[in-house]
């Protein structure tokens, strides 16, 4: 099909303007400052999150990140599918939206789409994470432990709830036992 030139243009800002869409905070969250990336480096375990279709159905998730030699931070998540028994490994890319001391970033699983990364609690000694998507449907309580203290949890949940997310929502992510023999 051939567009018309006359639509073209309003056609590619258009689009444009809805993956950029995507890359987005949600409104009055504010992202962490002064954020070190290289502290932020190593695996983290899945916590808690809300309901999306690209990890129903997965516990023991983790996510690895690393440096690239572009300048960017290499992604690889993982989880399993403990009912069926399969494991599910997603890698993808990420960089900084704004300032690299601003904990703000785009995450790309599959060509030129991303998604925002938005780190809005971050513990001092970068041991726990609350991270948002590009709106309110997306939320993650990420660890460097695969538990976290119920007091730590509850107050994430809690900041959560604050914000305006559906923290009653949350899916709590399996990382007991089951998990070891995955790992």
């Amino acid at each position: 099909m051939l567009i018309p030139r006359r639509y073209l243009l309003p056609l590619l800002a258009a689009a444009s303007l809805g993956l950029t869409a995507c890359t987005g905070i949600p409104e009055g969250v504010e992202p962490v400052e002064d954020f070190q990336l290289d502290r932020y480096l190593g695996q983290w375990y899945e916590i808690a999150r809300l309901d999306h279709s690209f990890e129903r159905g997965l516990d023991c998730v983790t996510a690895e990140y690393a440096m690239r030699e572009d300048g960017g931070v290499s992604v690889t998540n993982r989880g399993i599918n403990l009912q069926e028994g399969e494991a599910d490994v997603a890698e993808g890319k990420a960089y900084f939206i704004d300032s690299t001391d601003v904990g703000r970033l785009k995450v790309s699983f599959f060509g030129p789409f991303y998604g925002g990364y938005n780190i809005m609690a971050l513990d001092a000694d970068y041991q726990w994470s609350l991270v948002a998507g590009p709106n309110r449907d997306y939320l993650w309580i990420l660890s460097r432990t695969p538990t976290l203290p119920d007091a730590t949890y509850r107050d994430l949940v809690q900041r959560a709830a604050e914000q305006g997310f559906p923290s009653d929502e949350l899916i709590k992510v399996e990382q007991g036992g089951a998990c070891r023999s995955w790992q």
